[in-house]
């Protein structure tokens, strides 16, 4: 497109942080076809962005929460005639301000082209913000209100709800599915590419007497605070996020204090990484209270025990140089290569349902460069919410009714 055809001038990559700090550049590198391409990062600090901009290059590179920035930076002097935007499921909100400012540059965009691996994580009603993009709106409707009248129907509201919800209408999917494609191209990674094995362990947490006491009358007491009749998507959101703290053995007070509970699930981490005999391994972590302790559990190991926090950690454990690598899955589930340092993975904590954040982490090691089988350990506190929230997203199912349904059995569990 660029010195072939001659089809674009300048191109611009909006991607997330970590992403555009150092994937881009450094996959550019490896391939013989694109060495020669100068890769710019419009990144840091304002001064340091304008400067990238004015950097000579093929491709700049910018982090999707600058983007607005670039728009009203730019105005009607817009550069560019080309856009990639890497995980393009960060623009689905028609209402946020990087969707907006997208939409006031789409005329002076040529092409525009989106890239994710889940293109519709919480459902159909993702993709319209996404299209509007390609093709503004023609062929999902000009508004989200046109496109779920022709797509989906509303749900009846429940006592307490503060938001509409809606469902697709029968056949939806494939109505939706031959209306964009001839624009969009779906390629599966076992179709294209030879991936060794994808393999999960589920590592089932037995709590022993007194943390499953200690557990079961914390678990009560916040269920009993809960009616199943009136409970809304935020105190569903808040008393799931407890339980999985419960889960992982302590939780924050009214004050934000840890308080413990139980070692269980550290005690069965730690068991795994032994029995990993010195194999390398990503552990997903979700509370901060779980990296601390996490961190002070490894302190005395021997092993090497790092954080990520940037490129120069994946640097680090894609050359071997780190056993323990510890990651939140939201701040390195997208884009990054670590299937050089390692094939195992360990979840710890997990993501509050949300499918699209488990799938990107898991990707991380299983894929294209990948020498090894990919194991995956699942830790999972029998009898508590970690075995909801797995088998939810295993089944791929609707995140927010599962939550509402198990959270509902629950309080049922304890109000009889």
């Amino acid at each position: 497109m660029r010195y072939n055809r001659w089809a674009v001038s300048r191109c611009l990559v909006v991607a997330p942080k970590k992403v555009a700090e150092a994937t881009w550049s450094s996959e550019a590198s490896k391939w013989d076809h694109l060495k020669h391409l100068k890769i710019v990062p419009v990144l840091g600090s304002v001064r340091k962005r304008i400067r990238g901009l004015h950097t000579p290059g093929d491709i700049w590179v910018i982090n999707r929460e600058n983007f607005p920035w670039l728009v009203d930076y730019c105005r009607n002097a817009w550069p560019f005639d080309m856009v990639v935007i890497d995980e393009s499921t960060s623009f689905k909100n028609s209402q946020s301000k990087r969707f907006k400012a997208a939409k006031l540059v789409l005329d002076r965009i040529a092409r525009v082209v989106l890239l994710t691996g889940t293109p519709a994580p919480n459902g159909l009603e993702d993709l319209w913000a996404q299209l509007y993009l390609l093709d503004q709106g023609r062929r999902l409707g000009r508004t989200l209100t046109s496109y779920r009248e022709a797509f989906f129907t509303q749900d009846r509201a429940h006592p307490g709800q503060q938001y509409r919800t809606y469902s697709p209408q029968d056949g939806a999917d494939a109505r939706i599915r031959a209306a964009i494609a001839d624009i969009c191209v779906s390629m599966k990674a076992e179709d294209y590419l030879e991936l060794p094995d994808y393999i999960e362990d589920i590592v089932p947490v037995a709590l022993d007497a007194k943390a499953q006491k200690a557990y079961a009358k914390l678990e009560r007491e916040m269920l009993l605070e809960v009616d199943d009749q009136t409970i809304t998507a935020g105190s569903a959101a808040v008393l799931n996020g407890k339980l999985l703290q419960l889960c992982s053995g302590a939780v924050y007070d009214a004050e934000g204090r840890v308080v413990q509970v139980h070692d269980c699930k550290v005690e069965a981490f730690l068991e795994v990484v032994e029995q990993l005999h010195g194999e390398h391994a990503l552990v997903f972590y979700w509370f901060q209270h779980e990296r601390e302790r996490l961190l002070a559990a490894l302190e005395n190991s021997g092993l090497r025990v790092r954080l990520y926090q940037g490129p120069e950690d994946e640097q680090a454990w894609n050359n071997g140089q780190v056993d323990i690598l510890l990651a939140h899955p939201a701040s390195c589930g997208y884009g990054l290569n670590l299937q050089a340092g390692g094939h195992h993975a360990i979840w710890f904590g997990y993501p509050n349902w949300a499918l699209e954040i488990y799938q990107q982490a898991n990707k991380r090691l299983h894929r294209q460069g990948q020498q090894y089988p990919v194991i995956v350990h699942h830790l999972v506190v029998q009898n508590g919410m970690d075995e909801d929230v797995v088998q939810v997203l295993h089944e791929k199912g609707d995140a927010q009714e599962a939550l509402m349904q198990a959270l509902k059995a629950r309080i049922k569990k304890y109000s009889s």
